[in-house]
């Protein structure tokens, strides 16, 4: 990394296809390249939210992993410590597109992202990083990956904050125990996690009774899909924020995209609710696109969605032509 950046974000990207035209997909046959990777999607929405991001992984020596790099760069993140492995390829994934839901066909096993481990750990200056944010998804990777996210989560941290998003992906556990995400969360500062992941994991998605399983990291962020979030922080009583209606095009991307809100409004010292808002919006943005990581709102439309009374916002739908109603 060039300089420390505001956060560092540390997992595996792949290439991402999706049809670029409609049909079944065994009849498409047309497809557009794109980037997709929970912890990079983080990355390349915090500079456009006024904060220094870098993003460290691993990408094979090949088309893929070179677009990568370029791509997320593009964005403004530091991608300066990423590592080209001469041997592993780039993973890859395919997605069908869809409002209601969109699988996914992961080519994964054995890609240069799995082949990192804790030996990452000392060629990273973390001095200065102000939040490390990393995801359910790296441990289930390979052993490797596994001891890289223990490194992260057992070494001293100063005022460094570390942020760890569940990121529960049963196809990634079939060979191996998904009961290390919990010991995990426990030792992170932030955890986000949707209920369902949650009911997995600690056998509970209710926030006051995970916050009971969980009594560790400071703020525990709960999602429920298209409800709302519940933030719970310190001591203090669950606060619930309903999320906005969305006109939604495509599901993928939006937890990425309110991790990246809400961190950014943490670092900017937002009071909760704030917090927990700005993440709404920057998920409402993904959620009308098709791609993992959509163009932001209009500052106007975040700005009045923020200070809108409870009936405003519960009023408020966001389409491709704007702000209805609120």
């Amino acid at each position: 990394m060039t300089s420390a950046p505001d956060v560092l974000c540390i997992g595996e990207s792949m290439a991402l296809f999706v049809p670029a035209e409609p049909g079944p997909p065994d009849e498409v046959r047309k497809w557009v390249r794109s980037i997709g990777g929970a912890e990079s999607n983080v990355a390349c929405h915090l500079p456009a939210l006024g904060f220094t991001s870098a993003w460290v992984s691993a990408v094979g020596d090949d088309p893929f992993g070179r677009a990568l790099v370029r791509e997320i760069g593009e964005a403004g993140v530091d991608v300066s410590a990423v590592v080209v492995d001469p041997t592993r390829p780039t993973g890859l994934y395919v997605k069908e597109s869809g409002a209601d839901g969109s699988p996914v066909r992961y080519y994964r096993k054995g890609s240069a992202a799995s082949g990192m481990d804790a030996g990452l750990l000392g060629k990273l200056d973390l001095d200065g990083v102000r939040v490390i944010h990393l995801s359910g998804i790296t441990p289930a990777l390979s052993d490797g990956c596994l001891d890289l996210v223990r490194a992260l989560m057992e070494r001293p941290r100063g005022d460094t904050l570390v942020s760890f998003d569940v990121n529960f992906r049963p196809a990634l556990w079939t060979e191996r125990d998904p009961s290390v995400l919990a010991g995990l969360a426990a030792r992170a500062d932030i955890v986000l996690a949707g209920e369902d992941e949650a009911e997995r994991v600690w056998g509970t998605g209710d926030p006051a009774r995970l916050r009971a399983a969980v009594p560790g990291p400071k703020t525990l962020v709960v999602k429920h899909g298209a409800r709302g979030v519940t933030l719970v922080e310190g001591d203090g009583p669950p606060l619930f924020s309903p999320a906005l209606q969305v006109d939604v095009v495509e599901p993928v991307g939006a937890g990425d995209a309110f991790a990246a809100g809400f961190l950014a409004a943490t670092l900017r010292g937002d009071d909760p609710a704030t917090r927990l808002r700005r993440g709404h919006l920057q998920a409402a943005a993904t959620l009308l696109t098709h791609d993992d990581v959509g163009t932001p709102l209009p500052g106007s439309v975040v700005e009045a969605l923020l200070g809108a009374d409870e009936a405003a916002w519960a009023a408020a739908k966001l389409t491709d032509k704007g702000v209805v109603g609120g």
